[in-house]
């Protein structure tokens, strides 16, 4: 199956990056909302920036702060987070 492109395009600052949430393991087990803040990744691959963004592209591994808080977009079945730049810590 071939993945869909991402076409979204952020304005001003917005930096989209996949959604770390797990809602359930590989193999099926489903995780608790209690347990799913603690195993939340914080690097995460930089899928789409705005066009104000000055210090991240498209492609980057960044680091985010785990416990920030952005807006979470759905697009084609796919969750994703909409962060402001400032949020992202720095660029691996």
């Amino acid at each position: 199956m071939t993945k869909k492109k991402f076409t979204f395009k952020p304005t001003r600052d917005w930096v989209v990056v996949p959604d770390p949430r797990k809602d359930e393991t590989e193999s099926g087990i489903i995780i608790p909302d209690s347990v799913q803040s603690k195993l939340k990744s914080n690097i995460l691959k930089v899928v789409a920036t705005g066009p104000e963004c000055k210090w991240v592209k498209p492609g980057d591994t960044v680091m985010v702060d785990p416990s920030g808080k952005g807006h979470i977009i759905e697009i084609d079945d796919e969750s994703y987070v909409c962060l402001a730049e400032f949020m992202i810590l720095g660029i691996m």
